[in-house]
This record gives C-alpha cells, structure tokens and sequence, in this order.
C-alpha cells in the first residue's frame, strides 16, 4: 500500500495550524506595512494561536504518557506530537506571545509592523520546536527563532550602537557553538541509528529504537546537552545573558528566550530518552554543577547596580535549580522541574515587563537612580513584587509545589546534604530579589534628586493597557498556582513513564 503524503490522527492537522498560522499572520502584517492596522492583525493571530494552544491541551489525554495527535509528511522528514507536557509548553508560548503583542502597544516601539511580524514567526518557530518529534527540525527551529531574536536585540536594543553591536556579537557568538554542539549530538544519533539499520533518521522514535552505545552515547549526551544548555542558559555556559539583557532589547527578545525555556524542554523530550546510560553515569557531575551555578549566580546578582543584570543572574540561579529536578531522574523531581520551567518562565516575563514600563518613565534601569517608585507606578511595582515571590517559590504561586517536588526528589536521590544546599541557594535568590525590589521601589529617592529639594519629576500614571498586561500575567501565575493539580495531572504520566526508564517508577 502507498504511503500516503500527509497523514494525521485528527480529521483536521491541529499541529501543523498551530505552526503555519503565526506563518501566514506574519505575511499578513508584513504585507500591511506600518498600518495601524497591521499591529491589530499581528494580535488578532496571537489570540487565535493561543485559542489553538488550548484546544492542543483539550485534545491531549492527560492520563496517557504517550505522544498523541501525531502528523506525519515522509517527503519532508516532518513529525509533529503532542503528550501533556507539550500542551503545558505550548500554552505558555502563546499566552506570552499575547502579552508581548499587548505590552508593544504600551510601549511604542519603533516600526511595530515590522517587530509585530518578527515576533509571530518566532512564535512559529518557537511552536515547531515544541511539537516536533524530529531532532532535525527541532535543530532547524531553534537556528530560526535565535536568529530573528538577534536580529530583535540589534535591531530594537535601548543601548547606544556600540553597546548593541557588543550584545548581539556576545549572542550569536554563544548560541553559534551551542547550534553547533546539538548538530554534533544529532548527527551522531543519526549515524549510530544508520550504523543499526542501514537508513538514516532523525526521528524520535527510530533513534529510541536503535540507540547509539557506549562512548558514542556519552559523546551524543554531553554536544546535545551542552548546545542545550547555552540557551537555557546554565551555568557556566550563561556569559551571554548579562550582555544581552543589559544592552539589548529591554522585555520583548529576554522573553522569547527565557519565557518558554526551551532547553528544558529539549532535555526532556531528546536527551534524557537517547542517551539513558550516559545520563545516569553522569548525573551526579551536571547535578553537582548545577549547585554551584545557584549559589555562584546568586552571589554574583547581589553585586549588580542594574536591575536587567541582576535578574539575567536570577534566571541562572533558578535555571540551576530546575536542571537540578531534572537529573534526579524521580517522577516528583521531574514533574516538578516541568512546572518549575512554566512558573519561572511565566514569572520572569511579568518582571521583565514590568522592568519596561519603569525604563519608558525613568530611561534607566540602574538601581542607584531608581528609587521611590512604589508611590508612583504602585500597581507596577505589585507586579514585579509577585512576579519576585513566584520565583522564589512563596505559597500561592506554582513555584512553592513545583520546589517542594523537586526538594523532595532531590532529598531521596542524593540525601539531605545537598539538598538543603539547594533549598539555602533558593533562599538566597529570596534575598537578592527582595533586595531588589527594594532598591528599585522602596528606597528614599536618589541624593542627588533630594539634595536639591525640588519636586520628585512627574511620572506618566499607570495605563489601561499596562493594567491588562501586568494583571492578566499575575492573574494566571496566581489561578496556576491555586489550581496546582490542573498542571501537575499535565506533565504527571510522561515524568513517571520516563522515570520508568531509569528504574525509579
């Protein structure tokens, strides 16, 4: 019998919508030019990508481990899936990208057609990569979305053109290697599965099939895990992140990177499956480097005067922490560094927002020139303050389940000592963002301002707009955090099904 060109499990291709709409939504904004009217097309997408993102997570049965709503197109080595897992990813991919297209409005950004396009096809891109079960279209993906936000970091930055030039340099260079390590761990896996079966693929399933073995398993485990990890970023591969969050683009670009980490996502779906005896021979060596990235990032965060600085380290302090569930290889410890990756995502997009509307009133994000803000832009500084307790786990939010589940792994695993190492880094991130909100809201104004005695410069009131954009982020970190079952039934079956794999069902 033939094959048949495109097949897929439901009468109508969801995944392949979810994909080539942001597609064809671009084109749409890009052939309208600078219209007003091309900014109101780019959101109308963007809300019906997100109606999408939910009816990917309705037709997904939680209870199964298994990747579902599969499509297939042989011709183009194209295979796209869903489990759980994916549907948690996906909603918050789109649920960003909403708030982007909103907190673009409030901003006022030069040539918002152009940047409105940029960000739907790396919203494409971004969705390929989170339903593809093809690590050559995973690869080709992530080469898209990283080259458009370069291209959004020079191109839109708020730094002067030296600074730019420097950030986006300090970029390409960074996510250059790590593109070229996951090639190198990818075509190792396609070479050991031809070596077995004499035909090439890059299919999920075909290398879980016919594995590479020995050194060329832990070859393949450590190019895709560290061209992985570039991105995520984790410690010490995150040199990148303070550069581009400093002099780069000040929300949107740091949130295409950080709100979706797709890093984590790469390891759980490709590395943890292909690579299980590598990755149980070292565990203990990523774990171990994974601790001292939360403790190193920390400290270093309490010696920054810049706000974007500071929380480029909070991200690699807490990034630590959820490769640290990851690699305990426990159900709990993997459940919990899924939702962990969503909540601090979901977290660190608000913040960053937040840091937007400061830098529109004031024009700096140094913190010796904030000040006071508190009494000024008070709903602004509420959002950035929760955003703050999200990420350091408070009750209420998701992150305080998600790190008890991966303080609990993590205590079974490798014992007490280094798990109340990681819960102490976790506390000093407490401080650090405390310190900063601190600094940045609470403290007297500057000196220099007071010693005048002239009046505080008058502040623009807070917007309608930046009311939805910050309530609407806080809204669903709150509604998630009390609804903590919902998403844990999500990512539960694939985190014991793979857990299984390493003898810890």
């Amino acid at each position: 019998m033939t094959e048949l060109p495109f097949t897929a499990t439901l009468a109508w291709p969801l995944l392949a919508t979810l994909q080539l709409l942001p597609l064809l939504g671009a084109a749409a904004v890009f052939a309208l030019g600078e219209r007003s009217i091309a900014v109101a097309v780019g959101r109308v997408v963007a809300f019906v990508e997100l109606g999408l993102a939910v009816a990917v997570s309705r037709h997904v049965d939680a209870t199964s481990p298994a990747l579902q709503l599969a499509e297939r197109l042989p011709a183009l080595g194209y295979h796209a899936a869903a489990d759980g897992v994916t549907a948690l990813f996906v909603l918050l991919a789109a649920l960003i990208v909403v708030l982007m297209t909103l907190y673009e409005l409030v901003r006022g950004l030069a040539r918002p057609g152009r940047l409105m396009a940029l960000i739907l096809v790396a919203e494409a891109a971004l969705m390929a990569q989170l339903v593809t079960v093809n690590l050559l279209w995973f690869a080709l993906a992530g080469l898209l979305e990283l080259s458009l936000v370069g291209i959004l970091i020079g191109y839109w930055s708020t730094s002067t053109v030296e600074n730019r030039v420097m950030a986006t340099t300090r970029f390409f260079q960074f996510q250059s290697v790590g593109l070229l390590l996951l090639a190198g761990g990818i075509l190792i896996l396609a070479w050991g599965h031809a070596d077995a079966s004499g035909r090439w693929s890059f299919d999920l399933f075909d290398l879980i099939e016919a594995p590479v073995q020995g050194r060329f398993q832990t070859a393949a485990f450590f190019l895709l895990f560290y061209g992985l990890a570039v991105r995520t970023p984790l410690f010490p591969l995150h040199g990148w992140l303070p550069n581009v969050m400093h002099r780069g683009m000040v929300s949107i670009a740091p949130s295409l990177l950080l709100g979706v980490k797709v890093g984590i996502y790469g390891m759980l779906r490709f590395v943890l499956p292909l690579t299980p005896e590598a990755v149980a021979e070292w565990q203990n060596f990523v774990v171990g480097f994974a601790m001292v990235g939360v403790f190193y990032a920390a400290m270093l965060a309490f010696l920054q005067t810049n706000l974007r600085r500071l929380l480029s380290f909070a991200v690699v302090s807490h990034t630590s922490l959820i490769v640290i569930g990851l690699f305990t290889l426990h159900p709990a410890g993997l459940a919990g560094a899924l939702l962990l990756s969503v909540n601090f995502g979901l977290a660190a997009t608000a913040m960053l927002f937040m840091v937007g509307f400061v830098y529109r009133r004031t024009r700096t994000t140094d913190l010796d020139r904030l000040g006071g803000l508190f009494e000024r832009i008070p709903f602004i500084a509420t959002c950035f303050f929760v955003g703050g307790l999200a990420i350091v786990g408070m009750p209420g939010t998701p992150g305080f389940d998600a790190a008890h589940l991966v303080l609990e792994a993590a205590m079974e695993r490798f014992g007490a000592f280094p798990t109340v190492a990681t819960a102490l880094g976790n506390v000093t991130a407490a401080g650090f963002l405390l310190w900063a909100f601190q600094k940045a809201f609470i403290a007297p104004r500057p000196k220099e301002e007071t010693a005048t005695g002239e009046a505080l410069p008058r502040l623009e009131r807070t917007l309608p707009m930046e009311y939805l954009v910050g309530g609407l982020a806080v809204a669903v970190l709150l509604l998630a955090g009390w609804f903590f079952d919902t998403w844990l039934t999500l990512v539960e079956p694939a985190a014991q099904a793979l857990a299984a794999r390493f003898g810890e069902a």
